[in-house]
């Protein structure tokens, strides 16, 4: 009987059975990432021979064999996945780029990019999706809170993962971190440096996830006993463009804020320039935060200070579910698979662009 195949590599059994694992599961056992697993099981040349040495001996004493071997021995066809976006941000689409990328080489999924905009509409995105024999879809924002796609996409039989979605209940796999929990750290973190009027450049209201930031930075004000100004919020669509309109809101306010904390990392690029063009030095007169962690957040000066949001190992994790649940449904003929909600944690990453208040 071939070994059942689910996300990233199969485990041979000590007494001749077999039994699935995850890529998680492995990159656990080598105390290293799933990306860093992925990598050497694909003859990365970017991954140093140290860390090639541990994983290699990992998969050595474990049993473990190639996906590929697995889908051979299995007999299955290549799972295909698509990548929907409509991101405006570069920066985000290329992190989600970098994990399906990396994880469709490991899980043997062709990864296919489809943008999706008006005058399409849902219905016909599905069935274009169908036609073109797509398995399963990847959602990210702001389409991963879109209901007329989501059940466009469950009419037409697709599976599908939603990635940073604030509303999990509209079905699919989703992966998320905690967006509350992690704009209250952020704002906690200024607040302990002294900040007491501190700026927020908000995400677009359509997404779901932006309430949820906005909660965390009023809720970690309460606790700090600080009145909340309305005038201190100023709303974004997380672009760049949107970040210099509402910087330039902020700091016209009299008394200006000590810090502004943007949710995402291209409306806190764009908070600094404007600091920058008003003559303000960051962060000795400004402090300015970021969300996310992608490439802008260490593409300019100063470094922003932000919130990594683990975007590449989210899609990652929405390849590594959407291909086990399409080989499993063919597996059970229909019977279906369980949804599953994968909760990542966020970090605050501790850079130059923020001080003590002053």
């Amino acid at each position: 009987m071939a070994p059942r195949e689910t996300s990233g590599l199969v485990q041979q059994g000590r007494r001749g059975g077999e039994r699935s694992v995850t890529l998680t599961d492995v990159a656990r056992h080598a105390s290293v990432s799933a990306m860093t697993v992925s990598r050497v099981v694909n003859d990365d040349p970017r991954v140093i021979d140290v860390t090639r040495q541990k994983v290699a001996k990992a998969i050595s004493e474990l049993g473990y064999v190639p996906n590929r071997a697995a889908r051979s021995l299995a007999g299955r066809r290549q799972v295909r996945i698509a990548l929907l976006h409509t991101n405006p941000s570069a920066a985000y689409l290329s992190e989600l780029l970098i994990g399906s990328l990396e994880q469709a080489s490991v899980s043997d999924a062709m990864l296919v990019v489809e943008q999706f905009n008006p005058p399409e509409t849902a219905k016909a995105l599905a069935a274009r999706l169908r036609k073109s024999r797509i398995d399963g879809v990847i959602l990210p924002p702001p389409l991963c809170d879109d209901a007329n796609l989501i059940a466009a996409l469950d009419a037409a039989g697709l599976e599908f993962a939603r990635i940073a979605t604030g509303a999990p209940g509209l079905g699919g796999t989703v992966i998320t971190i905690d967006d509350e929990a992690a704009a209250y750290a952020m704002t906690a973190h200024l607040i302990a440096q002294g900040h007491m009027r501190i700026g927020l450049i908000a995400g677009n209201p359509n997404q779901m996830t932006s309430a949820l930031r906005v909660g965390g930075y009023e809720a970690a004000l309460a606790k700090a006993g600080i009145d909340l100004d309305p005038a201190l919020i100023e709303t974004g669509d997380f672009t760049y463009r949107s970040g210099l309109r509402a910087a330039e809101q902020l700091l016209a306010l009299a008394p200006r804020p000590t810090a502004i904390f943007a949710c995402n990392d291209d409306m806190a690029a764009a908070a600094v320039a404007v600091a920058h063009r008003c003559g303000l030095e960051v962060p000795h007169d400004l402090s300015i935060t970021g969300f996310d962690d992608t490439a802008m957040a260490r593409a300019i000066w100063p470094e922003l200070t932000t919130i990594r949001q683990p975007i590449a190992a989210m899609s990652q994790a929405a390849v590594c579910s959407l291909t086990e649940a399409v080989r499993q449904e063919a597996g059970r003929q229909g019977a279906g698979v369980p949804l599953q909600h994968q909760r990542l944690q966020f970090e605050l990453i501790k850079r130059a662009s923020d001080g003590l208040a002053r």
